[in-house]
This record gives structure tokens, C-alpha cells and sequence, in this order.
């Protein structure tokens, strides 16, 4: 049995459910001590004040954001000690290439309406004009019933209410840093045209679902390539889940369409088991065949602090060498962190 995140409650914006639109921001530091200071004093109330204004605008616009912070980025800023589990993206070389990509901070801001999530980005922009450049911007979007461009549902065995706490968020495991979670990037760009091409029996079978319905192939109908098997993940039994919060993504003009994979989860190797079997195969040669026609562009890993631990950097001045973090403090009276959201809710199936 997993712990249940005693030491720490959800944090809105990493759980929150999946809305209409999304901008996934990846953003890199410049050098020099300026551009340090000035993410620092991003950290907590900046943030938040961001959060409050413009959320204010549309009070029913689910605006959230969930700020991550890079191994890289991580001694830069904070020094030590760090999160247990925290390095840069394994680069993956399989049948296919899961490359790593440069990223020092991730912005996942989602809402209602887009125009919530551009305003949102920009601000922050605007904060670290001098400091930072974006190495990756993508707009994601709703697609019909949660479907991805290949056409079947995405996010259905995704974790709800307690599961996903249990999912996403650190506990006594990595006490200094419980209500923490880890998160995985990475975008995949698809070739319709030759997916298209593939039957639809034949995709079911790569998927290991019935494309229409979305009911999962029974088992003994699913080849030990399909995705959904390489994917579930086991320890002694027990399924070790992720949160994912994936959106589709296009751009006519240029002929892209594709998927951004977004995982969080308490430790980081539950989503790199489950890459490593999708790039290599279990056991090696049982690669996912949607990577025949899904290429994967980007890869970065990054930890999501609490937000007790970004207001207390942002009122500190950092050691020489990197500041050293302060300690997680407990939920507030409501039972809430409070981390990047106006609103608090967790994800519905």
C-alpha cells in the first residue's frame, strides 16, 4: 500500500482537472546572478499576485499554474539539499529516440479559455524579460470528448480524487519536500497521413483500446506492444499510477499536429519505466508502434515545489553558493496548499 500523503493535501494546480485550453511555457535561464534573483522573486507572492489579477477578470476561468524547476535551474537557485529524485531527462535510444531537451523552468498554466492562459504567460514573461528566454511554447486544446488527433480518448485511466494524490504527491519519502511532485515534458509530433493509412482494427490493437467506445481490449486481444500494456506499470502487484494532463496541439501552416505529454507523480522512474518500455519494449523489441508514427521533439524533467517552500524563497536572500531551501511547512487551517490556483478541485473522471 502506498502512504496517503499524510504530511501533505493536494495541491490545486498540479490536480486540477484537465480544461478547455492550455500553454506549456519551458523556459531557460540566463547567466548571472540577476537572472536568479529575478526567478526567485517569481517564487510565491509574484506568482499568486499574477494568478489573483488576472484570474479576476473571469472568476469562473479555472486559471491555474504549476511552476517546475530543473535539476540545473534546482543548484542555481536553492543549492542544498535537494529533491531526492530530481536530475536532468534520460535521453532514450531505442527503436526510437526520446531526446532531452534544454529547460530550466515549466510553466503549465491551463483555464477555461486561452485568452486567460496568454494573458497568464505573458505576465510572467514580462516578469522575467532579461532573465529567462522561452526554449518551447505550445498551445494546447480540448479536442471533442478528450480525444488526441489520432483519434481515441486520452486520460482514461488517469487517477481521481485520493488516487491522484497518492499519484502525484510526495510524502514521508522525501519529508523536506513532501507535497512536491515530479514532472515529465515531452512533445510528440504525428504523421496523420500514415495513420490514417492503418485500419482501424489495426490501430485498436497498437492502442489497446476500441477507438469509437474507448473500452479496453481484453487481454488476451492485445499484442504486448499495445500501449496501454507497455504503460501500466507494476511493483509487487500494486499499479504505480501517474497524473497525466496531456492536450492536443496543432499548427495548420506548418502541417503539425501532435500530442504534449504532461505526467506528474511522486518519484520521476514510474514515468520512465513507463518511457523506456515505449522506446525499448518489455522486454526489448516490444516497442510501442505508435512511436511508428508519433516522433517525440522535446524531453525535460522538472520538481514542483510546495508553495509553503516558494514563499519562503522568495522572502529569503540566497546563501553564497545557493540558498538553502526551508523546510515544507504543514497545510493551512483549510487543508490547502494553495499552490498557483483560485480554485481548488480535483480531477473527475
Amino acid at each position: 500500500m502506498e502512504p496517503g500523503v499524510s504530511s501533505a493535501t493536494p495541491q490545486s494546480a498540479v490536480t486540477a482537472r484537465l480544461t478547455q485550453s492550455a500553454i506549456f511555457l519551458v523556459v531557460t535561464l540566463n547567466a548571472g546572478a540577476d537572472a536568479e534573483a529575478a526567478v526567485r522573486g517569481l517564487c510565491g507572492d509574484e506568482l499568486a499576485g499574477l494568478l489573483r489579477g488576472v484570474g479576476f477578470r473571469v472568476p469562473d476561468g479555472e486559471l491555474s499554474c504549476v511552476m517546475g524547476i530543473g535539476s540545473d535551474a534546482w543548484d542555481r537557485l536553492f543549492g542544498a539539499p535537494r529533491p531526492a529524485q530530481l536530475h536532468p531527462f534520460h535521453e532514450i535510444n531505442g527503436v526510437h529516440h526520446a531526446p532531452s531537451t534544454p529547460g530550466d523552468l515549466l510553466f503549465h498554466i491551463r483555464a477555461a479559455r486561452m485568452d486567460l492562459c496568454f494573458e497568464l504567460a505573458s505576465r510572467i514573461m514580462a516578469k522575467l524579460a532579461g532573465a529567462a528566454a522561452v526554449a518551447d511554447e505550445v498551445h494546447g486544446f480540448k479536442y471533442f470528448d478528450d480525444r488526441d488527433l489520432l483519434g481515441f480518448v486520452d486520460g482514461t485511466e488517469n487517477p481521481a480524487a485520493q488516487a491522484a494524490v497518492n499519484a502525484a504527491l510526495i510524502d514521508a519519502e522525501d519529508p523536506a519536500f513532501a507535497g512536491g511532485s515530479y514532472v515529465i515534458v515531452q512533445k510528440y509530433l504525428h504523421d496523420l497521413k500514415r495513420w490514417n493509412a492503418i485500419p482501424v482494427e489495426q490501430q485498436e490493437k497498437i492502442v489497446g483500446r476500441e477507438k469509437l467506445s474507448d473500452i479496453e481490449l481484453d487481454d488476451a486481444a492485445k499484442p504486448p506492444y499495445a500501449h496501454n500494456v507497455l504503460t501500466n506499470i507494476e511493483d509487487n502487484g500494486e499499479q504505480l499510477q501517474i497524473l497525466r494532463g496531456n492536450m492536443p496541439f496543432g499548427d495548420i501552416g506548418r502541417g503539425e499536429a501532435g500530442t504534449y505529454f504532461i505526467g506528474y507523480a511522486r518519484s520521476p522512474e514510474r514515468i520512465e519505466r513507463m518511457l523506456r518500455n515505449m522506446f525499448i519494449g518489455n522486454p526489448p523489441g516490444t516497442y510501442d508502434r505508435l512511436l511508428d508514427v508519433s516522433r517525440a521533439v522535446t524531453g525535460s524533467l522538472y520538481f514542483v515545489p510546495s508553495q509553503a517552500f516558494l514563499d519562503a524563497v522568495a522572502s529569503r536572500e540566497p546563501a553564497a553558493g545557493g540558498a538553502s531551501p526551508p523546510a515544507s511547512s504543514p497545510p493551512s487551517a483549510d487543508g490547502s496548499l494553495n499552490i498557483g490556483s483560485l480554485k481548488q478541485e480535483i480531477p473527475r473522471e
